[in-house]
């Protein structure tokens, strides 16, 4: 360590966010980038290098962070580096979209702010690229088989490229017209700016993979077809079946699943559209759902100029410590206030000498109301949405609590409550012989391997809706199976098999 008592004398702190009304101006990254490096050696620091770090039981990779965090302390950042790619294949993603439950089970967290690991992943990422530590790495000989990869989400991405760079010929496919499955149009620019994940397909393609996008597999592609052209096949097609809100009203007009609204915004940045399709420009929004797609939600509809944005979580308002049922080092529910969130409250602020600009939601700076519980949408009589009703949510069964209805007005609603596996359409799953287990995900057996002979299942599409982390940590152990399949050994890492879950959620 560069200051053994780090811990003790440097305060958390992370790299600065533009100020939110300048971000919501545009849809670039909300951190300014301004003296982040010798913020982030500095942040490096407090890392204790504890004899037993948690943090790598908190992170489904695996990830060697007290071997980085000491060279990054040193400002070593080609040797952190080369640590950090070791154990992940896309850092810049993860430092940037993970919500870091190795920083929850950093040792520093029992009584303490832990070390600011995802910022640092990031930073060390974005240096490597500058460093030419990322340049394409071609196998030096080619094995002569082929693999078959659908769906080209970070599970996918991770498991063609290691396949690619253990010697085999990988095609992957997507049905979106353009690579990245929610990487590309799911997560928002000011998220990850997709020149982030553009650079990283370049150097797939350097590498030798190929990708066939505008090919639903299953539809456009018999699967058994494409599995009889290859040697093995890796289903990595997410979890993108999204779950309803059956509630009377919910075929009115100006009902929306976030997974509709959302690429549509995406598109915009591609050039697609001068305008999204779907906008919430002058619209009173309600956003119904309280995870990460939501806050994605509530981000896209300040920058398209909402007249105002209310969120709905039927969960309580969580404490800002631990629950005494979450002890360390598991990844707890604690109120969290995302980017998005910090540009709703700032909006709803008067500034001084200007008007008061909308609010974002009915309690003012807060744009979520925790404990509802939506009981119907209700129509304008011309068969659009107008109002959304909702209840207080008892605490217990999350029922709603008598005398509690009230009425918000709503002409856009969102639905961002999650997915319920795989889609549903059949058609992939006949074709390979591929079966649901109980919770509704492509059923897999040990080594990731589902259905007939060689076909293997990775990602949200076995797991169910999950991490990035956990996404991209099963499309390297997936790969591993595959090419010990195909070769009867591998050198590949595996960090995790299909029976592990996250810690907590």
């Amino acid at each position: 360590m560069a200051d053994p008592k780090g811990f003790l004398t440097t305060p958390r702190l992370l790299p600065e966010r533009r100020p939110p009304g300048d971000r919501v101006r545009d849809w670039n990254e909300v951190y300014t980038g301004q003296g982040l490096l010798p913020l982030v050696a500095k942040q490096a620091e407090r890392c204790m290098d504890c004899g037993i770090p948690f943090c790598h039981h908190g992170c489904p990779l695996g990830n060697r962070i007290p071997d980085w965090n000491r060279l990054a302390s040193y400002a070593a950042w080609e040797r952190a580096a080369g640590w950090l790619l070791a154990t992940n294949n896309f850092p810049e993603f993860t430092g940037r979209l993970c919500p870091a439950p190795c920083e929850s089970a950093c040792v520093l967290a029992i009584n303490d702010e832990p070390v600011t690991i995802k910022s640092i992943e990031a930073a060390i990422a974005d240096r490597a690229w500058e460093l030419g530590c990322e340049e394409p790495k071609p196998p030096d000989r080619r094995s002569g088989r082929t693999v078959a990869v659908i769906g080209s989400g970070p599970a996918g991405l991770a498991a063609a490229q290691q396949l690619t760079r253990a010697g085999h010929r990988v095609t992957v496919y997507e049905r979106a017209d353009r690579i990245g499955g929610l990487l590309r149009y799911g997560i928002p620019s000011f998220r990850l700016e997709k020149r982030h994940l553009d650079r990283r397909l370049e150097q797939m393609r350097a590498e030798g993979t190929e990708f066939r996008a505008a090919v639903a597999v299953g539809r456009d592609l018999a699967g058994d077809e494409l599995r009889a052209r290859h040697d093995a096949l890796v289903v990595a097609v997410g979890a993108t079946a999204w779950r309803e809100l059956p509630v009377p009203g919910g075929e009115l007009d100006g009902i929306h699943q976030a997974m509709e609204y959302l690429p549509l915004a995406n598109r915009v940045a591609e050039g697609d559209f001068a305008d999204p399709p779907l906008t919430a420009e002058g619209r009173r929004v309600v956003i119904i759902g309280g995870g990460d797609t939501a806050a994605d939600c509530l981000g896209t509809a300040l920058r398209q100029h909402a007249a105002g944005v209310t969120q709905l979580d039927i969960n309580p308002e969580p404490a800002t410590a631990r629950a005494d049922g979450q002890p360390w080092p598991v990844h707890p529910k604690v109120y969290r206030i995302s980017a998005s969130h910090e540009e709703a409250r700032a909006l709803a602020r008067p500034r001084p000498g200007r008007p008061r600009e909308p609010a974002a939601g009915p309690g003012g700076c807060d744009p979520r109301l925790f404990s509802a519980v939506t009981l119907s949408f209700e129509g304008d009589g011309r068969g659009r949405v107008a109002a959304v009703r909702l209840a207080e949510a008892e605490p217990v069964g999350r029922r709603p609590r008598a005398g509690t209805d009230r009425v918000i007005g709503a002409d856009l609603v969102l639905l961002a409550l999650g997915f319920r596996g795989p889609d549903r359409d059949g058609a992939l799953a006949e074709q390979l012989g591929l079966e649901l287990d109980r919770a509704g995900n492509l059923a897999r057996g040990p080594d990731f391997a589902a259905g007939p002979e060689g076909v293997f299942v990775a990602g949200d599409a076995g797991r169910g809706q999950s991490l990035i982390v956990w996404a991209i940590a099963e499309g390297r152990s997936a790969a591993a199976a595959v090419d010990r399949y195909l070769r009867g050994f591998t050198e590949l890492p595996a960090p995790v098999a299909p029976a592990d879950r996250p810690v907590a959620l």
